[in-house]
């Protein structure tokens, strides 16, 4: 078992959890999650949510982002300054479409959340611009998703 500082476990799902939780995406959440696809922006369900909370993983329900890190940045999708925990989100070099940008994928089930730009504001100076439908917003005082099973909680 692998802990992220924040004690969450990192070990991938396993086959049969995977095929399960796939099985519970709808569409869009399909496409943008297992097929690195991007929804059309200012569409996102997430994008004007500003309630007090945490953003987790739609697919395996791993804390990602805080609501106190998410800014608005004019793009047409949730930006945010840095991850819950930096052990959480990964980031893969992406030179798709001409471009030279980084992909972040959660770092326990590989899904595919967005892209990491360096130019956010202050304090880290990224901007990480999450798909909606990657996450699963949980409003503080709300338990955490928990589709694995692991009784997690922040």
């Amino acid at each position: 078992m692998t802990l992220s500082q924040s004690g969450f476990d990192l070990t991938p799902p396993s086959d049969s959890d995977r095929l399960r939780l796939e099985a519970d995406l709808n569409d869009e959440e399909r496409r943008v999650l297992l097929h690195h696809g991007t929804e059309a922006p200012f569409c996102g369900g997430l994008l004007n949510q500003k309630k007090s909370g945490v953003y987790c993983c739609r697919l395996c329900g791993l804390p990602l982002f805080r609501q106190d890190t998410k800014f608005e940045s004019g793009t047409g999708w949730p930006s945010f300054t840095g991850p819950v925990d930096p052990a959480h989100v990964v980031g893969i070099e992406d030179n798709s479409y001409g471009m030279r940008r980084v992909e972040t994928r959660c770092a326990r089930c590989d899904s595919h959340q967005g892209h990491v730009f360096p130019d956010g504001p202050r304090p880290t100076g990224l901007r990480y611009c999450i798909n909606s439908a990657s996450l699963n917003f949980v409003a503080d005082g709300e338990p955490l998703p928990d589709p694995l099973g692991r009784g997690e909680h922040l």
